[in-house]
């Protein structure tokens, strides 16, 4: 399975479509980039290709009225997640492509925060 990686100015535009607040992280993950709220992820970059987790009343409307994409790796796509429209992640429409960002936040924002995972045990044998 190929891992798309986010070049730098990828990483760039995604950071700037992700709502500026106090309760987003943004981190990296295999080569690109997630958005979190309360531990769960709500927006992602993978190559250029911005994926969200939108309600499914959302998610019906964009992929019904928008060319999106699946979001991931061609051979398995995360499930629950769409690819914004490649037009949009190439620049080409910011006020669109941060309205959902946005709805994905919002919607996110709203589920049970993620419980932390336990630290790692220290390996015996070392």
């Amino acid at each position: 399975m190929e891992m798309a990686k986010a070049s730098d100015e990828a990483k760039e535009r995604f950071r700037s479509v992700v709502p500026d607040t106090p309760e987003v992280v943004v981190k990296p993950m295999f080569g690109n980039l997630g958005a979190f709220v309360n531990g769960n992820m709500f927006a992602g970059l993978f190559g250029s290709t911005i994926g969200v987790k939108l309600a499914d009343a959302d998610r019906q409307e964009l992929e019904s009225t928008q060319p999106t994409v699946p979001f991931g790796p061609a051979e398995r796509p995360m499930g629950g997640y769409t690819g914004l429209p490649e037009m949009w992640n190439a620049g080409g429409d910011d006020a669109r492509a941060k309205a959902w960002v946005g709805k994905a936040f919002e919607y996110v924002a709203e589920l049970p925060p993620k419980a932390p995972k336990a630290p790692k045990a220290a390996n015996p044998r070392k």
